[in-house]
């Protein structure tokens, strides 16, 4: 499975390594893009003053250019760096990038101290902000409150670093298993979490945890609720309610319910009876999913990992405004 985080801690440690051998290092960060680009805003390079770079800003020649510029040092100094690579249709090819397409990729000098600050707290588990002054260059590290991966504004830039998002699915079955197959492939770690007897001989899937817990007992041995989502597909109310409950108290990003428009309103009546306020129900995506007029386990699938998506990436409206219109 690949995992951004892990590739993220390894370029630091990279960064770090080559620090404690005498290096100059700096990390190169992409923060803006326009049209396709082959990696997102937050993706980072280290590079050393030997030519020598881990990591990817473009996945393609921008990489050999950023580490050659820095060997002859013409990007040195305390105040970071803004390097605006805008390519025509001949450089496109050439460079990695999309046809017309832009890139913004800051580089900034790093120091062995805040970097081996910054991994002995990844180390722990911890879920860290990472500020760098755009002015100064100076960086901060704080807990990080938020789940944005990153932001820039014209004072700082914000990554975090930290444990890898998660998927805890309550109920096994084929729909779980194309959940977890492809939410892999988007660095999420899933867990799926199902007591139930029927389903023991099913047989495990690489890279996923399996669970035998009560699903509200799975939802409260979560270490960082914040980066995870929740959805349940056991169709049993016993079994979906107790993660529903505890997904509600908790403080996961995405509460997902698979089931009919008709088995929702029912299941809003059992929560409100129970004592959930009609806000903390509203925080339940039910039916899960955005509407994309399908029944096939795998589209379902899709649709679901769409609308957690949305709501990762802070376009929540959006993605309940397209699955009302179902």
């Amino acid at each position: 499975m690949v995992n951004a985080q892990a590739d993220d801690i390894e370029i630091l440690q990279q960064a770090l390594a080559w620090l404690e051998e005498g290096r100059r290092v700096a990390l190169a960060t992409v923060l803006r893009t326009w049209g396709s680009s082959p990696r997102p805003p937050g993706s980072l390079l280290a590079m050393n003053d030997a030519g020598r770079f881990v990591g990817s800003v473009s996945g393609g020649c921008v990489e050999d250019a950023l580490a050659a510029r820095y060997r002859d040092g013409e990007l040195a100094g305390p105040a970071p760096t803004l390097i605006d690579f805008g390519v025509d249709g001949q450089e496109a090819a050439r460079m990695g990038l999309p046809c017309g397409g832009r890139l913004e990729v800051l580089v900034e000098e790093v120091e062995a101290p805040p970097l081996r600050d910054l991994l002995q707290r990844l180390g722990q588990g911890e879920l860290v902000a990472r500020r760098l002054d755009l002015a100064s260059g100076a960086v901060g590290l704080s807990p990080a409150a938020h789940i944005a991966e990153f932001r820039v504004d014209e004072q700082q830039i914000v990554k975090v670093f930290g444990p890898a998002w998660r998927l805890l699915l309550i109920g096994d079955g084929q729909l779980a298993r194309h959940l977890a197959s492809m939410a892999q492939r988007l660095d999420y770690q899933v867990i799926i979490c199902d007591p139930r007897e029927e389903t023991r001989s099913l047989p495990a899937m690489e890279g996923v945890l399996h669970s035998r817990a009560m699903p509200d007992d799975a939802v409260a041995a979560l270490s960082d609720p914040a980066r995870t989502a929740v959805v349940t597909l056991a169709h049993d109310p016993k079994q979906d309610d107790l993660g529903l409950c505890a997904a509600m108290e908790s403080r996961v990003f995405y509460i997902g319910a698979l089931g009919s428009r008709k088995s929702a309103a029912a299941r809003r009546e059992r929560l409100h009876s129970l004592g959930y306020t009609p806000d903390q129900v509203a925080r339940i995506h039910g039916p899960a999913g955005l509407y994309i007029g399908s029944k096939r386990p795998a589209e379902i699938a899709v649709s679901i990992l769409a609308q957690i998506t949305a709501v990762r990436n802070g376009v929540a409206d959006a993605a309940r405004r397209a699955a009302d219109h179902g």
